[in-house]
């Protein structure tokens, strides 16, 4: 009887609606510089929060911690903080957009239309750190990659799935290289990053260097100079975790960074602020381990899918190849193609120094006698580059030794070969043959000749 009257006394109880998850809001205690303290939540590394302000939310991202202090760093601009306001965790991201809808486009750092033209559709959500390849399971790089400049496809030549550097000080002109290779690469995608330049400078870029005719199979990711520092290092991961999703689904991808270096100076603002004590010229030790981590995630993928061939710019302060990042990169890298002022000055264009550049997987890319001829090549350019300033002085004379002949007489000829138009294509085949005919034995010029 009892039991009967408790079904019937719960019958009449209407069951209890669920409860929502207990949501924890902590209070903002300081603010030093672009750092965000606050107390009194229980937040993970990585983790998104939101500030409730006068002028309205502030998001911000967990950059550390330390005991019951938590570090955050704003994701925009950040105006009306004041001691005390309250900070309400959130839900991790769902993940970066990837799909063929981001063909053509440009966007931001967080994965949002800049170009005016709606919102983005054919998208899926990708983890943002992409996966570990085991190196084991990597397909070797034994394929060259035609990128439409000759001086590389001749003398430094890529092959699908390499990461290389292009090392340049400011005004030299890596962005027109850039754009060139942008244009000509013969690769399935192309995914750009633009990483704390001008935001001038991303306008051009789409608009003369790349053209309709290259943003049609590309897509350009752009966090410019202004925008904070963690945007700058999720847009470096975003433009990787793009050309990662092509890779996977068997394509060939040219990824394009500019910059390494704005990437490291981001992470550098973002260490110093948190208290990383500096080691390297102010550069704390988790720029240094944080490279390798992004450049790794390119390359080849398994055998039988897609590759991910890579050129990272480096900015060389001063022209200084002993620059920290710049000497950490090249440890990283499968090679550097270094742009010199001088002949740039000359009015060199593209201003690749082919002595001071080289390729580590050329050899297993080309042919032996592609091989022997850009050795050959380098060296014409080195002996005509130590006696130059005999020769300008008049001090040498001609016939004194054969190899200088032949450097001196072939020298505006070696000139012309790595110079090229913006909108001229010069594919494998070609730069082949033109270092082929360059390279002919031709007779030195007689004793007494002018040098």
């Amino acid at each position: 009887m009892w039991s009967d009257l408790t079904g019937w006394t719960a019958s009449l109880i209407p069951p209890l609606p669920p409860r929502a998850p207990l949501t924890v809001q902590g209070r903002l205690t300081r603010v030093v510089g672009m750092t965000l303290e606050a107390e009194g939540i229980d937040v993970g590394i990585g983790q998104p929060c939101e500030l409730l302000t006068l002028s309205g939310p502030v998001r911000a991202q967990v950059v550390g911690f330390n005991e019951s202090r938590v570090f955050l760093m704003p994701m925009g601009p950040a105006q009306g903080l004041k001691v005390g306001l309250p900070v309400k965790p959130l839900a991790h991201a769902q993940g970066i957009p990837v799909g063929p809808g981001l063909l053509g486009r440009v966007i931001d750092a967080n994965g949002k239309p800049l170009d005016n033209r709606g919102p983005l559709t054919q998208i899926a959500f990708a983890e943002p750190d992409g996966r570990v390849i085991n190196p084991l399971d990597r397909h070797p790089i034994s394929e060259p990659l035609d990128v439409g400049i000759r001086a590389i496809n001749g003398l430094l030549t890529v092959g699908k799935g390499q990461r290389i550097g292009l090392f340049a000080g400011s005004g030299v002109g890596k962005s027109v290289l850039l754009g060139m290779m942008t244009r000509f690469t013969k690769a399935d995608v192309v995914v750009v990053g633009l990483v704390g330049e001008r935001g001038r400078e991303v306008k051009e870029f789409v608009d003369h260097i790349l053209g309709e005719a290259g943003l049609r199979r590309a897509v350009v990711v752009a966090s410019p100079a202004d925008d904070v520092p963690l945007l700058r290092l999720n847009a470096s991961h975003l433009a990787t975790g793009i050309a990662e999703y092509f890779r996977d689904q068997g394509k060939d991808v040219l990824l394009l960074m500019d910059s390494l270096t704005r990437y490291a100076q981001a992470q550098r603002e973002i260490a110093l602020s948190i208290g990383e004590p500096p080691a390297t010229r102010g550069y704390p030790p988790s720029v240094f381990a944080k490279l390798p981590q992004l450049v790794e995630r390119a390359g080849n993928g398994r055998a039988g899918g897609g590759s991910i061939t890579a050129f990272y710019t480096v900015l060389t302060e001063g022209d200084d190849l002993q620059d920290p990042i710049a000497d950490a990169s090249r440890a990283i890298l499968d090679g550097h193609v270094v742009l010199n002022r001088r002949l740039a000055d000359e009015g060199v264009y593209p201003a690749i120094d082919v002595e001071a550049s080289v390729s580590r997987v050329m050899p297993s890319v080309v042919s032996e006698s592609q091989l022997a001829m850009a050795q050959t090549f380098k060296g014409l350019m080195a002996n005509y580059r130590q006696n130059r300033d005999l020769i300008s002085m008049g001090a040498y004379q001609a016939g004194a030794d054969p190899a200088l002949d032949e450097a001196i007489q072939k020298q505006p000829a070696l000139k012309r070969y790595v110079s090229q138009r913006m909108s001229e294509a010069v594919d494998m085949a070609a730069a082949q043959l033109g270092l082929g005919e360059l390279l002919v034995k031709s007779d030195p010029p007689r004793n007494g000749a002018k040098a």
